[in-house]
């Protein structure tokens, strides 16, 4: 893709609001996983871990075209408070090798969730990187019809048991988890039970699991 946009004469943008900061475990940025170096790269969210910060990186060539009589500006940008969080934020990223714990932690989480994957009917698939996970959940096993309602009721049920998760893809049958980059093995084990007691469920059965 990165080729073809650049053939074109257009830029790559990658959008790191999500996966960056050593959450896909392997690499800092998600991009990295790809071999690819993006012209503009957007950060959000995980930079000031809930401090509203927010960043944009960008080539020299291309921040300078913002100075072609057009007036730029952010009525914050570059405030020392703002600063000083996200500078306090990559220490402990660092110091607490959380980028290695992301990679410790998604790996077992993916062995977990590929063994349950071969108990229940409707999950169809098991992908991600790190603490950035996916569960595809389908009606039907062989035509891989996509089952939003129980992705759905999937997430409703793991709030009510204190876990956090949303749905994603187009087609809203995507359970994604990306738990903070302190998410242990110990809260991983709780996941995977309180996972598999809610696919053991009326709703995914009898069948089903």
């Amino acid at each position: 893709a990165y080729k073809w946009v650049r053939k074109a004469g257009g830029v790559n943008i990658a959008d790191e609001v999500q996966i960056g900061f050593g959450r896909v475990g392997t690499h800092f940025w998600g991009f990295e996983t790809q071999n690819v170096m993006p012209d503009i790269v957007t950060l959000g969210k995980p930079i000031g871990n809930g401090f509203p910060l927010g960043a944009v990186i960008t080539t020299r060539a291309i921040a300078e075209t913002f100075a072609g009589g057009m007036e730029y500006f952010n009525t914050f940008g570059g405030n020392p408070v703002s600063c000083a969080a996200g500078m306090a934020v990559l220490d402990i990223l660092r110091d607490e090798q959380l980028q290695d714990n992301a990679h410790r932690v998604g790996e077992f989480l993916i062995k977990e969730l590929k063994a349950i994957q071969q108990e229940c009917l409707f999950l169809a698939d098991v992908r991600g990187m790190g603490l950035f996970l996916g569960l595809e959940f389908v009606t039907d096993p062989e035509k891989r019809i996509p089952d939003a309602a129980r992705a759905g009721y999937l997430v409703e049920r793991m709030k009510e048991e204190g876990i956090l998760l949303s749905t994603d893809g187009p087609d809203h049958n995507v359970v994604k988890f990306k738990p903070p980059l302190v998410f242990s093995k110990e809260n991983a084990d709780l996941f995977l039970n309180i996972l598999t007691a809610v696919l053991k469920e009326e709703v995914f059965g009898p069948d089903g699991f």
